[in-house]
């Protein structure tokens, strides 16, 4: 195992891709610029790292944002206006000033939805352990 000197609390992934902040196919915006400027100028690149992605998927259900943490990965889509982002970086910067992950906002919540079929990826993981 190869190791990092830049370990983080979490990483966070917005897409910007294909869907996700395309407001000239109807999708909602998607402040980058501004998340980008908040985030060096709060200095939480050492602590949270962002990440803005080209496209995540699934785009029916555009924006959408991933945050990693130890654990796995959390999904969030169907995010309009600037309030989800406003709250993620109000997070991020909690996290960053104790140490360790604060509590996800409660508004995040009726945004979460599982990406992938958990029965199919357990056991695609347990066959690669075995062999």
């Amino acid at each position: 195992m190869i190791t990092t000197k830049r370990q983080t609390l979490a990483q966070v992934m917005v897409c910007l891709g294909c869907c996700c902040g395309r407001v000239d196919k109807g999708k909602p915006a998607v402040p980058s610029d501004w998340l980008k400027a908040e985030w060096k100028r709060r200095r939480l690149l050492k602590h949270v790292h962002l990440t803005i992605a080209g496209c995540l998927g699934p785009c029916e259900i555009a924006n959408v944002v991933t945050i990693v943490v130890p654990e796995g990965t959390l999904w969030f889509g169907g995010i309009s206006g600037s309030r989800f982002f406003e709250e993620l970086l109000v997070w991020a910067s909690a996290s960053a000033a104790a140490g360790r992950l604060a509590p996800l906002p409660e508004s995040f919540e009726p945004h979460r939805f599982e990406r992938y079929a958990v029965a199919t990826s357990a056991a695609v993981l347990q066959e690669g352990s075995a062999a």
